[in-house]
């Protein structure tokens, strides 16, 4: 048999296993259409006072953005989310680093964060209203004690992951601490921070509305609380469903941002999309 034959069924074999694939995004766009068509199907089974649609939430959310609520709502709602999600990245990566680093400080301290996490946080609300009132700095401090040990006890746990092989190489060459850390232990813990960030998100959102709810009546919180006690469900749909999506998409950004700054993580992991 020639070299050429030869060559041609290796390409026929590899054809054959190479097969399409329906994309993710694909994937889900038919899932969430197939889901609202569903639910639009059984519009005229539900009571418009305990339940909605999607047609009469869109025509709600059309409404809403007309009169600028909604905008205004979710500017309230967006300035403590992101200050006290960026606290919450600030604190927990370095507190994360040093627990998984040093065994003194593991010691001393891990037992808090192990804590603190177990600890219902919302049950402290009625205190962090005391020493921090209604307003602006109660949200941010919520949203910070949901969304701290994420990123923190991920980022511990990452540390703990990195072979002692890799640190034993950097202490061959002389390396000093900060080095070990800047060059072998951050890159090799980046995917288990960002998975730990994504995990906060969730926890922040949750945060900032439960904030909304139980402090001062404002923002997205404060939308869904006066339509449902109006009996407006359409009209509180719309901010769920909002808080739902900008979820969605900031976890999908936090994804994409791994993927550029980690990139070795899906070949080491080979994420094929299945």
């Amino acid at each position: 048999m020639s070299v050429t034959s030869d060559s041609t069924l290796k390409e026929t074999a590899i054809a054959k296993t190479v097969r399409w694939q329906m994309p993710n995004w694909a994937i889900t766009t038919i899932s969430v259409v197939a889901v609202l068509g569903l639910w639009e199907l059984f519009r005229d089974n539900i009571d418009p006072l305990f339940g909605s649609y999607p047609s009469a939430i869109l025509r709600a959310f059309f409404e809403m953005m007309g009169t600028n609520e909604l905008p205004l709502a979710f500017a309230t709602s967006l300035q403590p989310f992101l200050v006290g999600l960026g606290i919450s990245i600030l604190m927990g990566v370095p507190i994360g680093l040093l627990l998984g680093r040093y065994r003194m400080f593991e010691a001393a301290f891990g037992i808090y964060v192990t804590a603190g996490y177990a600890t219902p946080l919302i049950a402290m609300v009625p205190v962090l209203m005391l020493w921090f009132g209604l307003g602006f700095q109660v949200k941010v401090v919520i949203i910070v004690l949901m969304s701290f040990f994420p990123i923190c006890i991920n980022t511990w746990a990452g540390v703990k992951a990195v072979p002692n092989t890799l640190i034993e190489v950097g202490r061959a060459f002389v390396a000093p601490s900060f080095e070990i850390m800047r060059r072998i232990i951050l890159p090799a813990v980046l995917p288990y921070i960002m998975a730990g960030i994504r995990l906060a998100i969730g926890k922040a959102v949750i945060a900032m509305i439960i904030a909304e709810f139980l402090t001062s009546i404002s923002g997205l919180g404060g939308l869904i609380i006066n339509s449902a006690q109006s009996f407006q469900t359409a009209e509180m749909f719309v901010p769920i469903f909002l808080v739902m999506a900008f979820a969605v998409g900031l976890t999908a950004l936090v994804g994409w941002l791994e993927s550029k700054i980690a990139p070795w993580q899906s070949e080491i992991a080979g994420d094929n999309g299945m």
